[in-house]
């Protein structure tokens, strides 16, 4: 039966009857015992998974793992993480499983899909593809999956689908459509498993993780019935309730379940109202029985067989279900593979965009000097940086990869950029030793290229210029750091011989070797001797090997031997500090004696040393070293001032252009933030100006209720004196200075009235007094008297021979009082709005001139400062009204006063200072 199933083309028919009684057991476990593939296939499968590769060597793989741990191989895969869509692929990353070629031919395969993926105008859409390894493993070891599992499993394969339509469509809509075709290979080669897709979703619901009834007729069948039972069992419980309740039997119908079988509940004390009743379980306190009625266990027990049922018919779906992906895991386990390639290559695209990472070739040792003009060199690589050094200075930030692909902007720059470094190793030199200073940029110089080399197998690229090309090393090989030990009883010297123990034993002839200060540790004469016989057993069994030290007997193996070639870090003999740079073919010095005599060594001691230093080093040996070097460092002098000129200059422009951007970036926000200041006085302006009027309303209409018709006038003109005064205080003030008076040449005068930059209010000030040929002055704020220099005031009106006068007399202790008019046009104090109102009024008619003159004289008193005060004199004999003149004439806080006049008839107005 289930071989003829299988055999049907259409998967989704009902499932009931392609499940066999031995397919599934059901005990209490659920496991489901899922069909094994055929012997054939399970043994290609078991080869596939355990030997993919040649096995590696246990002394191989120690040294690939310590060289990958020195060269910070795993911080490049964990950047690389950031850029995975899957969380297999983020996994990969993060565990430093990214793969890396094999092989030259797979290594340039990784190189053409980073560089399709680079092209792609959108990341490709990863969603719903989840990591279904522990499901697949649990399948195919006979363990029962649940619901959601085996939606995961579906969902995975359908997204996998989508991702291979997207690349479809993507390449059939581009012009140059095999741009993309690394890509579509990865996939070409994949089952995704249509039927097994169709008949999850068939049965299963992914969002409410159940079975669905159409998964099989029985299913269907058994929940139909169940749903008719339910309902009826239902119906006769709530009767059976009702009835309870309205016999007393209980506070409030209840139908619940107990022991898995629905029930009523009762007061004990009335348990006969259900006769022949089942007691299924009571209450914490005894009170309440929970019944299972006579009528209902029939009902009761059809739940109970069609729960178990219907239960036994999932399990039997969910089993044939396994059984399906256990049967395809190995499709299944390819396909999610396929999947996890395409993302690490979408990956390895974007982080190369992000870098600005160009791509590699490998060279050949017998390539065509007449095709390539650069063909006699090994590695040839202009400008490389260090990924890592990079990643610092461009801040890991990865939105910068969606916003500008890869562009920089100073925003993201954290910490300087890496000195880009030229390589150029010709193919007959096998091994290179780098001699320079401490600090010099030896060891990161050597893990650079190391770094390269496993970059390009891996399929990435790196930051370099043009197209970089180096070999293609089957092992990279490092002794770089310290490798003390206690635990181990492992000198410094004692490590770095174990280690180069390990690289003589598993070197090949396509390896690259890194050495970090070779020979160390140990007297200097024994470590160059080992030193050198090392290097030489090496030169012939290796592709090329990078060797950073310090003895310079190291560096003459040169002289002797076409396979060593030299190179040394620049060092600046001014500034004493290293540059980072690397001057190939040359030997670098400790610059010791440079260094000593710099900070002031005694001389004579100097003197010994040099001496030696010429009795130890040839004299053609020393000649030529110094006519090299400094043919360099000519060249090398000339080159950088051309670079510094341009550099300049291109500072200089993004500069003024980023000048120009922040200025228009922040034009709209400040105009923004200007208008709504403004925006906000002129409300708050109204909002006084309004409450103002609203007082003058109110106070119009309280006196006009108890008014004779003769004052009306009276009330009227005071009415529109306060209006016109409180319009005339809120009209805007505009100085009008006098440019040709507020030049440098200006010289304040006394009497000059003038605006003082930072005293705020647009009020004006006085000059009272000149104080320095400086053009500095003291000028008079209302009673503040304040020293500002020439540059921090504005002419706005000069002064008269009346005002000189009027300042002469305030000199000796008097203050002559002006009129209204006058004191207007000075301006410089601002008293209130001119509005009358009950407490800023003092009414003197029908008093004596002695009551008058004690009540007005209280009132001034009590004035705050720059108010105005109404005195209220009215006509009369005109003895109070002089009475009160006279006190605002000679009274020392009255700054000014009105004269009465048709607006204010019998009130005068004082300003009070």
């Amino acid at each position: 039966m289930a071989a003829a199933a299988a055999a049907k083309p259409n998967l989704l028919l009902p499932l009931s009857v392609a499940i066999p009684s031995s397919r599934v057991s059901l005990p209490t476990g659920l496991v489901c015992s899922a069909r094994s593939p055929p012997p054939r296939l399970r043994a290609a499968a078991s080869q596939a998974l355990t030997s993919p590769v040649a096995a590696e060597a246990p002394e191989a793989k120690q040294m690939r793992v310590e060289t990958e741990a020195a060269l910070e191989w795993g911080g490049v895969c964990a950047r690389l993480a950031g850029f995975a869509s899957t969380a297999a692929g983020r996994a990969a990353c993060g565990e430093g499983r990214v793969p890396v070629g094999r092989s030259r031919e797979e290594s340039e395969r990784l190189l053409e899909q980073t560089a399709a993926a680079a092209l792609l105008p959108a990341p490709l859409d990863f969603g719903g593809v989840e990591d279904v390894s522990t499901a697949i493993t649990a399948a195919a070891g006979a363990r029962l999956l649940a619901v959601r599992e085996i939606c995961g499993v579906g969902r995975s394969i359908r997204a996998a689908r989508r991702v291979f339509d997207q690349l479809k469509t993507l390449s059939e809509e581009t012009p140059d459509g095999r741009s993309y075709t690394p890509l579509l290979d990865i996939m070409q080669d994949c089952d995704f498993l249509t039927e097994l897709v169709q008949r999850i979703e068939f049965c299963l619901d992914s969002t409410l993780s159940v079975v669905l009834d159409r998964a099989s007729d029985k299913l269907a069948t058994i929940r139909k019935e169940r749903r008719k039972n339910i309902d009826m069992l239902e119906s006769l419980l709530r009767d059976t309730s009702t009835k309870i309740f309205q016999g007393g039997g209980i506070d409030s119908p209840v139908v619940t379940k107990r022991r898995s079988r629905m029930c009523v509940g009762v007061k004990a004390s009335h348990k006969h109202l259900v006769p022949g009743g089942i007691v299924l379980s009571s209450s914490g306190s005894g009170a309440t029985y929970f019944m299972e009625p006579r009528d209902a266990i029939s009902l009761n027990n059809m739940e109970v067989k069609l729960s178990g049922d219907e239960r036994a018919e999932e399990l039997a779906i969910l089993g044939l279900l396994t059984s399906s992906i256990a049967d395809s895991k190995m499709k299944i386990r390819h396909l999610m593979g396929k999947i996890l390639e395409l993302d690490l290559a979408c990956a390895r695209g974007s982080y190369a965009l992000w870098i600005n990472a160009v791509r590699p070739a490998f060279t050949d040792s017998d390539s065509d000097t007449e095709l390539n003009p650069n063909s006699e060199c090994s590695v040839f690589i202009e400008g490389i940086q260090h990924p890592l050094l990079l990643e610092q200075s461009l801040g890991m930030v990865k939105e910068s990869t969606e916003v500008g692909k890869g562009q920089l902007s100073d925003e993201h720059l954290v910490s300087p950029m890496p000195i880009p470094l030229d390589m150029q190793v010709r193919n007959d030199t096998r091994i290179i030793v780098i001699s320079g200073p401490n600090t010099g940029g030896k060891t990161a110089t050597m893990k650079t290229l190391g770094l390269a080399s496993l970059m390009s197998k891996a399929g990435m690229f790196f930051p370099a210029k043009g197209t970089p090309r180096l070999p293609w090393f089957d092992q990279v090989l490092a002794d770089i750091g310290d490798h003390q030990s206690l635990e181990h009883s492992l000198s410094t010297f004692s490590g770095h011989i174990s280690r180069l123990r390990k690289i003589v034993q598993v070197v090949s002839k396509d390896s690259l070797v890194l050495i970090d200060e070779i020979g160390s540790g140990t007297d200097p004469s024994e470590g160059v001797a080992l030193s050198t016989s090392i290097l030489k057993y090496l030169a012939s069994r290796l592709n090329l090997a990078i060797v950073t030290t310090h003895y310079a007997d190291l560096s003459r193996l040169k002289a002797v031997d076409d396979r060593f070639e030299n190179a040394a870090m620049e060092f600046c003999l001014e500034t004493l500090q290293p540059t980072y740079r690397i001057l190939w073919g040359s030997t670098g010095n400790s610059n010791a004696l440079s260094i000593a005599k710099s900070i002031g060594f005694d001389q004579k001691v100097l003197a010994r040393a040099q001496e030696w230093v010429e009795k130890l080093l040839p004299d053609k040996q020393k000649e030529r070293q110094g006519l090299l070097y400094g043919s360099l460092l000519d060249e090398r002098k000339l080159l950088e001032s051309q670079a510094n000129e341009a550099a300049s200059v291109l500072s200089d422009v993004e500069r003024l252009y980023n000048e120009i951007r922040s200025e228009a970036d922040d034009l709209d926000s400040r105009v923004a933030s200007l208008r709504a200041t403004e925006s906000e006085k002129v409300q708050q302006e109204l909002k006084f100006v309004k409450s103002q009027m609203d007082q003058i309303i109110k106070n119009f209409e309280s006196q006009l209720k108890n008014l004779e018709l003769e004052q009306y006038n009276s009330l009227m003109r005071k009415a529109e004196a306060a209006t016109a005064s409180l319009a005339a205080a809120h009209q805007p003030t505009d100085f009008t200075f006098s440019d040709e008076e507020n030049e440098s040449s200006y010289v304040p005068e006394i009497g000059d009235k003038v605006y003082v930059e930072g005293l705020g209010g647009g009020s004006m000030a006085s000059v009272v007094e000149t104080l320095g040929e400086d053009g500095s002055c003291m000028v008079q704020y209302g009673k503040i008297k304040v020293r500002v220099k020439g540059n921090k005031i504005k002419l706005v009106q000069r002064g008269t021979k009346d005002t000189s006068a009027s300042s002469a007399v305030k000199a000796k202790g008097r203050t002559p009082k002006r009129s209204a008019a006058e004191a207007n046009q000075d301006g410089n104090v601002s008293f209130g709005p001119v509005v009358q109102t009950s407490k800023n009024t003092v009414d003197l008619r029908g008093m004596r001139v002695a009551e008058a003159s004690h009540e007005l004289q209280m009132a001034i008193d009590g004035c705050r400062s720059y108010q105005v005060l109404f005195v209220v004199h009215g006509m009369g004999t005109g003895a109070v009204k002089e009475c009160a003149l006279g006190i605002l004439r000679n009274h020392p806080r009255v700054a000014k006063f009105e004269d009465e006049s048709p607006l204010n008839y019998g009130c005068t107005v004082a300003y009070i200072e």
